[in-house]
């Protein structure tokens, strides 16, 4: 892909992408520029190969896909910051590619219409997570009706060395974008509580660790590789009064079930609520 992909914001998320993209060889880090307002936090991305920057314009200027990687707050400052020295040219097409929770394809246009003076600005909204960083993450998107199918394709490429890359409705993005957005976290947690567990009965925290993270990993590849649904795999596990259906029953008493669901809830809730301009902070 002869295309130059630029970073506005070059936080955890954009860092992840970018380690993933590095990680698989997805793309060249000469042709990869990233913008922040302070250039020594940048230094891991100069280091591996690619451009950094202060300033937006120099991205929009540049870059042919533009990941935006800023908090919502702060999406029409960014924005006017692109404009400070913007080059126009009405024959180049810049496709924007939002990881902003809970701003939608119509709010990104209303913030990027003054781009329009200047190239041909689409736009494709995103929800990542950190995992695609190491190539086993998921990232959801959904995109506006002016994106081309070569501009899609570019990115489906590019994104689907870092892990899933699937296409659903915008509509979903606040409730399944929610699940595999925030869910790792939710499952750092688990993993933690099980070596605590291991621990407690005197297994070394490194070993604990260890295991305790093959085993999530390794039971979310058996859901997935075997097509069973989880309740019967776990029923294939719990043996009749043995040990497994004695933790079973004890996750249950501490409804680990519905403070998941809550979890999600909440989270989601957040979300719109960013959308919706009720909160400016991010999910």
């Amino acid at each position: 892909m002869n295309l130059k992909i630029g970073f506005i914001g070059g936080g955890n998320m954009s860092t992840a992408i970018f380690r993933g993209i590095m990680k698989s060889n997805g793309h060249p880090p000469s042709e990869i520029w990233v913008s922040g307002p302070n250039l020594s936090n940048l230094k891991h991305w100069s280091d591996s190969g690619a451009h950094i920057t202060t300033r937006n314009d120099e991205i929009f200027n540049n870059c042919d896909i533009v990941f935006l990687g800023v908090k919502p707050d702060k999406l029409h400052v960014a924005i006017s910051q692109c404009q400070n020295n913007a080059k126009k040219n009405t024959e180049r097409n810049v496709l924007f590619v939002s990881m902003l929770g809970g701003i939608t394809i119509k709010t990104l246009h209303q913030a990027l219409r003054t781009l329009d003076n200047y190239a041909n600005v689409s736009v494709v909204r995103i929800m990542p997570n950190t995992p695609m960083e190491v190539g086993t993450g998921v990232c959801l998107y959904s995109h506006d009706d002016i994106a081309t199918e070569e501009q899609c394709t570019v990115l489906r490429k590019l994104l689907s060395c870092c892990g899933l890359f699937e296409n659903i409705p915008e509509s979903l993005m606040n409730s399944l974008g929610i699940l595999t957005a925030c869910g790792p976290a939710f499952m750092y947690i688990v993993i933690e509580s099980l070596a605590d567990g291991a621990v407690k009965l005197g297994v070394p925290r490194a070993m604990a660790l260890r295991h305790a993270s093959q085993v999530v990993a390794g039971s979310g590849q058996m859901v997935l590789q075997s097509g069973k649904h989880p309740g019967l795999l776990k029923d294939e596990v719990c043996s009749p009064g043995g040990s497994t259906i004695c933790g079973v029953s004890e996750l249950e008493n501490g409804r680990l079930r519905a403070t998941l669901i809550a979890a999600l809830e909440a989270a989601s809730q957040k979300t719109k609520n960013v959308g919706e301009n009720k909160s400016t902070s991010k999910h």
